[in-house]
This record gives C-alpha cells, structure tokens and sequence, in this order.
C-alpha cells in the first residue's frame, strides 16, 4: 500500500542511515522539550501534566501531517502566556473544577480557526503580520511572564500570574514579606546554572540539569523541610480522552483567535528558520492543517496549545534530525516519564521550573534588536514600541488585536499605492500599464492618478490605452470605476481603451452593457501594443500619412 504524499512526507527519500542521527536528535530534543513544557504549565496556573501531554498528542499529529523535518511542536512561552491571560480573562480560576475543560474547549478552538484558516486558505494572509507587531508582542509577553514568576523565584506565598504585567508586580511588592530565603537561594542558583550552560556548554540540556539538581536536592537534601514549596503531585498515566466544557466557549473565542494566530506565525518563522537548502519548501498552508490538527486532536487529551518552538526545535536540528522520526523518539520519551517518572517529578521545587521559564522568556526581551529597529525604521519601532506598551498595559491579547489591525492597516496602505507605468506616446496617444490590480480599496485613487497624468501631460492626449494585465479578477467595483474613467476622459476629449484583460476579468465585464459598448466600438484590445497602433491610426490626420510605424510601438509591449 502507497503512503499518501501528505502523510509523514519528511520521510519521503529517506535513507536507513540517518536513523541513529534521528533517535539522537530526538532524545536531547526531548531532554529539552519535556521540562520545558511542564514549565511553562504554570504559566498559565494548570498542573504541569497538561504540559506533560503537549509533549505526546500534538506532537504526533504534526509528526504525521507536518512538513518541517526538524521542527518540535509543543508549547511556547508564548502561547502559555496567551492561555493563562485567555483563562483569567474568562474568569476561568486556576484549579478550579472546569479549568482543565476550558483549556480542552480553548485548545479546541484554537485548533478549529487554523483549520478554516487552512480551508480559506489563508497561510499567506497570516504571515503578513508585519515583525515588528511580533518583536512588540515577544516584549511584552517575556515581560508579563517574568514579573508572574517572581512569586514562585522568591517563595512568596501569593501568586497573581495571567492578570497583566503591573498588576502582578503590584502583587509582588504587597507579597514581599513572605519572602522564602532558601527558595530564593536556589532560584539564583538556577538561573546562573541555566545562563551559564547556555551561554558556554550549549549541548548540555540547562533544563534537564536543573530539575535533576532540584529533585536531588529536595530528596537527598530535604529542603523542602526548609519551607521551599513543590509542585503539586505528578499523576502516573497518560492523558485520558474527554470533552471540553462548552460552557465558556464565547468567551474564550479572543484568546483562541489570538493564540491561534501567534502559534501560526512561531511555527511558521520556526519552519523556515530551520530549512536547509536542500529540503522542500514550507508551504504555509499544510503548516495551517497540521499545527490546526494538532491542536483538535490534542485538545481532547487536555493538552494545552500547540505551535513551533524555536529552542527544542533547534536542539532536534543541531543534533541531527533528518525527519519528523526524531519527534517520535521525543514523544516515547515523554510518555515513558509520564508512565513512570511521575513520582519522582513530583519532587520538582516550584522554583526550579520557575526558572526555567524565567530564563526562557527573558529572551524575548530584545531591547537591543528594538534599539536597531530605531536606527533603520522609525515606523516599525514605533509599531512595537506601541505593541509592547499595550502588551504592559491593556493585556496580551489587546495587544494582538492592535498589532493585527495595524498590519492590516499597513498593508492596505501599501497594495493601495498605485502602480502606475507609462509604456509609450505616440500620435496623441498615452499607453500605460497598470502593474497592480485594482480592486474595491484601490479603484479610486487609481483612477484619480490617471487622471492626473493625463492631464500633467504637455500635449492633448486623444487617447489613453490602459493595460490591465494583472486584473485577474473583476468586481463590480472596479467596473464601475473604469466606466467613470471613461466618463471622466470623455469630457477632456480623450478616449479610454483597454487592453491585455485576462479573460476571466473580460468575461465579467462583458456582462455589462458599458464594457460591450467598448468592445463593439473597437475600444478593447489583446495588448497595449495593439491598443495604440489602433488608436494612433485612428486619430493621426490623414495630412500626416495615416498609420504607425512600428519602432513607434517599441516601448508598448
């Protein structure tokens, strides 16, 4: 039996030798990936079996239908933050009883957008969103998440994480006095040790030495006893099916429509970073079906949220991963611990996952790459400037609703710039190429600039011949603007025609009793070339010896 194309389609010609360079990349992803996952479960206050589980569903269906050889989908700092701030914005407690049923209905959700966004299409329409909405979102995001976990890092006994930036560290000031110095103690000694391996011994897994170290010290050491607070106790097993709870569905509908686009645009710029030249290229639309399904299908296992992560998937790579096979061996790996590691991890100081995730966000801090954006564009810099201090201010996911719209809003201004050509002049006749196509937001001012032209030109113009070559698509709209162009240059004596109209364009416009006119009175031609032959002929006095000569035409191609 042939394995459809879609299906594991990194494994298309692989070879028996790169096997070991897979089971390799895929156990120190793992080391990685795994602590790192639970970690950032307390991100958004869920007990860190739910980041366990990240780890095996969601990985698996992106293994399956994903394109990305070496790309690791679990979830990111990112994304957890975007989940807690989703769940307290619902009004979702953590630990309460339909919190895990709400991340299974919001998993659900965020899994459904990407797979209508895959339906319609829309992978290139995503990645639109300009990098400096993302750089500002990454600053505030490493911000919130950093001031969340002082609480944790200093053993206080108050915990305001997923309600904002200076709400929780408001939180931190007034819980000051609980201060646990031990705790302290060993969440300094953590950073440094994760800083250090990071910055000097980049192939020792920073991650998995800490939470070795903290379970060995809470066991052999005892500091729990010294007032140095644990995790809540790991459940043995893997996840259970369920069904999520419908009953905050409306609203987590924001969050979902925002998580869903930030795990897009991570796996998406993941995927691409860690292509080499001789792999496939990444089509952004099977990236929408594969992270869409690994979410559904994860969200019924209660697993959070699912996208690209840049440090385990760049692990995988450096290792040596050749294929989605080295994301299987990380998933036999998370379920072995989950099958038989739960005690143990249940000695894991909270501290120590605290800064785990400290250090992992304090990286999207990029003050100094936002430094460089002010020296080379003032208008990105003030777009995740603005972005950030949203971010800081009015929430996360305020923040990805403006950033969005100012792409929007930014794109639009771009495609609305006309693209204007004049191709040729010849006998009183004006040729131009029209090099973007009109549609509803740019139809006016289109026709407003050819105007413009015509009349900045030094001699009457007796025709204008307008090539439409990109006008794929024809709407009413557009209609409607070129037969008031043809009005307009009407009354300055001049005659519009068109020329090079893709035929599913001139099969609309054809419907229209303006368009036939135009046609029956020679007015539409194959190309500008032929447009202005035609009408140099036609309006050339006969005194000038009638016709054209070609090497007039040389330019109107």
């Amino acid at each position: 039996m042939t394995r459809p194309s879609w299906l594991f389609s990194t494994l298309a010609g692989y070879q028996t030798r790169w096997v070991v360079r897979d089971v390799v990349a895929g156990l120190s992803a793992g080391a990685v990936v795994v602590p790192q996952a639970m970690a950032y479960a307390t991100i958004a206050n869920l007990p860190v079996q739910m980041g366990l589980y990240t780890c095996i569903v969601p990985m698996v269906v992106y293994a399956a239908l994903g394109g990305s050889r070496a790309m690791s989908v679990s979830t990111t700092s990112t994304i957890a933050t975007l989940t807690a701030t989703t769940l307290v914005s619902a009004g979702v407690a953590a630990g309460a009883e339909d919190a895990i049923g709400s991340l299974m209905m919001l998993t659900l959700l965020v899994g459904i957008i990407l797979l209508l966004a895959r339906v319609g299409r829309l992978g290139s329409l995503v990645e639109n969103i300009s990098g400096a909405t993302v750089l500002g979102l990454k600053i505030g995001v490493g911000a919130t998440v950093a001031v969340g976990q002082l609480p944790k890092l200093l053993g206080e006994t108050y915990n305001f994480s997923g309600h904002g930036f200076f709400r929780s560290l408001a939180a931190v000031g007034e819980a000051f006095g609980s201060v646990n110095w031990p705790t302290v103690a060993l969440s300094a000694g953590s950073v440094v040790l994760l800083v250090v391996l990071k910055r000097w011994v980049p192939k020792v897994p920073g991650t998995l030495v800490v939470v070795v170290g903290g379970i060995l010290l809470v066991w052999l050491g005892g500091i729990d006893r010294l007032g140095v607070s644990l995790i809540a106790a790991v459940p043995s097993g893997l996840p259970v099916p369920g069904l999520p709870d419908l009953a905050q569905v409306t609203a987590l509908v924001p969050g979902a429509l925002a998580i869903a686009v930030m795990a897009f645009l991570e796996s998406a710029a993941v995927a691409r970073s860690l292509r080499t030249a001789d792999e496939p290229q990444i089509d952004s639309n099977q990236e929408l079906f594969a992270t869409g399904a690994a979410n559904t299908v994860g969200s019924f296992f209660g697993t959070m949220p699912a996208a690209g992560g840049f440090s385990q998937s760049a692990v995988n790579q450096s290792a040596g991963a050749r294929s989605q096979l080295a994301t299987v061996v990380t998933v036999v790996l998370a379920v072995l611990v989950a099958l038989f590691l739960g005690p143990v991890l249940s000695l894991m100081p909270e501290a120590t996952l605290a800064a785990m995730v400290f250090v992992a966000v304090a990286g999207l801090i990029n003050v100094p790459e936002l430094l460089r954006w002010a020296r080379i564009s003032r208008v990105d810099f003030w777009i995740a400037l603005s972005v950030a201090i949203i971010g800081l201010t009015a929430g996360l996911l305020s923040a990805v609703a403006v950033g969005v719209v100012v792409t929007l809003i930014l794109v639009l201004r771009e495609v609305n710039v006309p693209r204007i050509r004049v191709v040729g002049r010849i006998a009183g006749v004006l040729g131009i190429h029209l090099e973007r196509g009109l549609y509803t937001a740019n139809a006016l001012v289109n026709e407003r600039r050819l105007l413009e032209i015509v009349d900045g030109e030094e001699e009457e113009v007796a025709a204008l011949v307008l090539g439409m070559r990109q006008q794929e698509v024809m709407t009413i709209t557009v209609l409607e603007a070129l037969e008031n162009l043809d009005r307009e240059l009407a009354q300055r004596d001049t005659e519009l025609h068109l020329a090079a109209l893709p035929e599913p364009a001139a099969a609309v416009a054809g419907r229209t009793p303006w368009f036939t006119a135009l046609r029956a009175a020679g007015r539409v031609h194959d190309t500008v070339r032929e447009g202005m032959a035609t009408a140099a002929t036609a309006h050339r006095p006969a005194a000038a010896g009638g016709g054209v000569h070609p090497g007039e035409l040389d330019d109107a191609r």
